[in-house]
């Protein structure tokens, strides 16, 4: 049997993760949520994960797609958010610099996902982002010194992050994720996923502007019409989309952000530079297979620019976009086949 030099310390075991704060996030989701139902639809109302949350669906039974819908979203929140102290994700970082932490194999997925998240935006998404993140007070307009953005990007870098099979290690102190970029939209998929298991034809699932649909509207359309919202008059479309599988994901900074010094900050960061971009992108829209895929890609487009935003779309098959700017919209090849022609 081989050993360990003497000189080799053998790995910490990984440590093991609280129980996340599930039954208090379901009574908060809980206490928002509402359901109706008109002309064969219902739909399910509530506030989950920082945003409004919708679920329009028909074929099953309301109170068990309430109660389903529900309990995943409340057990997905209290593991994945950040702003829970008892959180999975807080633990983690709250633990970074030790031994790590096992992990189940959703969370694997999950972080696996991360890791292709990092490799396709060439690291213009990262998940590990958070410390430069958490230098910008929007609510209080503070910009963050160079030295303070310096030694913020020492602890970022998602390959730095030790994954393996049940397991996670952030190994420097002061590392810290989020999931901010990729959370949402995964939440959206793994709902449209289990909307489909308890027998539902026809559903849209809406977690705060990022959407995807499962068959197709019970009112006879042959598709779903997206409205995309307009930068400048938010609340409103630009134009609508016509989407008959799939999703489709907005981004933009034209919400969250303040002025100072003559200048615009926006809450999207570049982590490469830890600074708000600054491109000219108003807003971009991407139409793709899952609202995972289409999310991440709209967030890069806002970070890359224009440019080489166009460029990205061109790229990957089976996704069309656009992009808003001031001097107009940028568009993929086919971007304008899935525009509505009516209002």
């Amino acid at each position: 049997m081989s050993t360990l030099p003497p000189s080799v310390s053998p790995p910490a075991p990984p440590a093991v993760l609280r129980a996340a704060p599930v039954a208090e996030v379901l009574a908060r989701i809980e206490a928002s949520a509402s359901l109706t139902a008109h002309a064969g639809t219902s739909e399910l109302l509530f506030q989950a994960m920082g945003t409004r949350c919708r679920v329009s669906f028909a074929g099953a039974s309301p109170v068990q797609v309430r109660q389903a819908v529900l309990h995943w979203i409340a057990t997905f929140e209290a593991c994945y958010s950040r702003f829970l102290p008892g959180s999975w994700i807080s633990q983690i970082n709250a633990g970074a610099g030790g031994p790590g932490f096992a992990i189940d194999p959703e969370a694997t997925q999950l972080f696996a996902l991360c890791s292709q998240l990092v490799f396709l935006t060439r690291g213009a998404l990262d998940p590990s982002a958070l410390p430069l993140v958490q230098l910008w007070d929007w609510k209080s307009a503070r910009i963050p010194s160079e030295a303070e953005i310096e030694s913020a990007r020492q602890k970022v870098g998602w390959t730095h992050v030790q994954l393996a099979p049940g397991r996670i290690r952030l190994p420097r102190p002061g590392m810290a994720i989020d999931l901010g970029g990729v959370g949402k939209e995964y939440a959206v998929d793994q709902t449209i996923r289990l909307l489909a298991t308890l027998g539902v034809p026809s559903a849209l699932v809406d977690y705060g502007a990022d959407i995807r649909v499962l068959g197709l509207p019970t009112d006879g359309r042959p598709a779903w019409k997206i409205g995309l919202e307009d930068p400048h008059q938010p609340g409103k479309p630009w134009t609508h989309v016509i989407i008959r599988d799939g999703a489709v994901a907005t981004s933009g900074d034209y919400i969250r952000g303040f002025s100072k010094e003559g200048r615009r900050f926006g809450h999207i960061l570049d982590p490469r530079t830890g600074r708000p971009v600054d491109n000219g992108v108003l807003a971009a829209s991407v139409l793709a297979p899952s609202c995972t895929q289409a999310g991440m890609l709209s967030t890069t487009l806002c970070i890359l620019g224009p440019e080489e935003g166009r460029r990205l779309l061109a790229a990957t098959p089976g996704v069309e976009g656009c992009i808003l700017t001031p001097q107009g919209p940028i568009t993929s090849a086919r971007f304008h086949e899935h525009v509505s022609k009516t209002v």
